[in-house]
């Protein structure tokens, strides 16, 4: 098989503003941490080389644990294994994981750690590390949007009567190249050059030290500018046709919505979204209500048992405006809703991390796989329509109108505008 990759550079998916697909991949659809786990575990069981996880949160609950001791066997058996967290999300789990996984050799870092109140003061500690990657030996690697955490529990609502609803593929092919950069690239940046010192003393005994220099310099740029004319159409890439796709501070600042909007904007027949958090920008709901306008059956799965009532107050003020332009609301109503996937017709499809809302598609650092192939797409469709007959649909009776639903959407409107303009985004909402 040829090798799909259109450019020397393993790096030039970065420099593309939009989606670059590669074909020859394998996606495997996950559902939930009951089948995340157990695979993820059993890959780094068998690492023989590098394992690089990065997650919003690892707790050390029933599923942290089994985590940690996969990782910990690794290390200690000679596996070079780097662990970055978010120092938010996984603050309360923090001495554990210092004390066993850096105990082990694992090499434990923290991404905008939150050292005392003066944390809050910087406006960039709004920026989180959202991301939920896991490579191992560059040959497999783990996308979505479930933390490292037991489905049944939660850190502000304990135990849970029923798992949250939550997806993850396993990849294997050309698409863990990107996966393995970004993850590596968020380690270090974390790591605020540990990394490279480690990689400048590995250059320094090299035959070539500065051609090594450079392509670490290289590296660390993730990779120079690539035409657009150098990667070739979609159709002449073989199957499964993939893509990663992320969300940071620095090129790719747009690249999972404009994943998304191009997807709607070419739909012909239907556009089912899953978004546990969804308050989107005027270029996205107005993709949203086009699509519908031309006749595509568009549905949306929100939040029917919201863990954040503010959250569930910002999808809801755009109830009306949506069901008047013929988009179909579900609300989740077994358990919470945490998964974040979507479904175009019959051959679109993207798991990943990203919600809809300005923290992730303007703020946090997310990653999405795209997956452009008639079977998964058919298989998450069915996990969509399963999900859709257990919610209750939201009619538009049921939405609230008049003075009353006009200050509700000004006080969100204006939240967000205030949350982004002291992270450092304003013009968009």
């Amino acid at each position: 098989m040829p090798d799909p990759r259109p450019h020397e550079d393993p790096l030039h998916w970065y420099s593309l503003p939009r989606a670059l697909f590669t074909g020859g991949n394998e996606v495997e659809l996950l559902r939930g941490g009951d089948m995340l786990f157990p695979a993820m575990c059993e890959a780094i069981g068998r690492a023989m080389h590098e394992v690089w996880l990065a997650t919003y949160i690892f707790h050390d609950d029933s599923a942290g644990q089994c985590v940690m001791e996969a990782l910990e066997a690794a290390a200690r058996r000679g596996v070079r294994v780097r662990v970055v967290v978010d120092g938010f999300g996984s603050a309360a789990a923090l001495p554990v994981l210092r004390q066993r996984l850096e105990s082990a050799g694992v090499g434990l870092v923290v991404y905008r750690p939150m050292a005392g109140w003066r944390s809050w003061m910087q406006p960039d500690q709004f920026r989180r590390l959202h991301q939920k990657l896991c490579v191992v030996d560059s040959g497999v690697g783990y996308v979505g949007g479930i933390n490292v955490l037991d489905d049944r529990h939660d850190l502000g609502h304990g135990t849970l009567d029923a798992p949250r609803l939550d997806f993850a593929v396993r990849v294997q092919g050309p698409v863990v190249l990107p996966i393995e950069h970004t993850v590596r690239a968020v380690w270090t940046r974390a790591a605020f050059g540990r990394d490279w010192r480690d990689e400048a003393m590995a250059a320094a005994r090299s035959p070539q030290p500065v051609q090594r220099v450079r392509e670490i310099v290289r590296r660390m740029r993730l990779g120079p500018p690539v035409r657009a004319s150098a990667v070739p159409p979609l159709r002449s890439l073989p199957p499964v046709r993939a893509a990663f796709v992320v969300r940071d501070n620095l090129r790719q600042r747009r690249a999972i919505e404009r994943a998304y909007i191009d997807a709607f904007r070419q739909a012909r027949e239907r556009i089912d979204l899953v978004s546990p958090y969804f308050y989107p920008g005027l270029q996205f709901r107005r993709t949203l209500r086009n699509a519908a306008r031309r006749g595509v059956k568009v549905r949306l799965l929100l939040q029917g048992r919201p863990d954040y009532r503010f959250a569930a107050l910002a999808a809801s003020v755009l109830y009306a405006e949506l069901l008047a332009q013929g988009v179909r609301i579900y609300e989740y109503m077994p358990a919470f809703l945490h998964a974040k996937v979507a479904v175009v017709d019959d051959h679109w499809a993207t798991v990943g991390s990203s919600n809809i809302d300005p923290l992730s598609l303007l703020l946090n650092l997310e990653a999405n796989v795209v997956v452009h192939d008639r079977a998964f797409a058919s298989g998450l469709a069915a996990q969509f329509d399963e999900a859709v007959a257990a919610s209750r649909e939201v009619t538009a009776p049921s939405v609230r109108r008049g003075v009353w639903a006009n200050v509700q959407r000004g006080f969100v409107a204006g939240c967000a505008r205030l949350y982004l303009r002291v992270g450092g985004i304003t013009g968009l909402y």
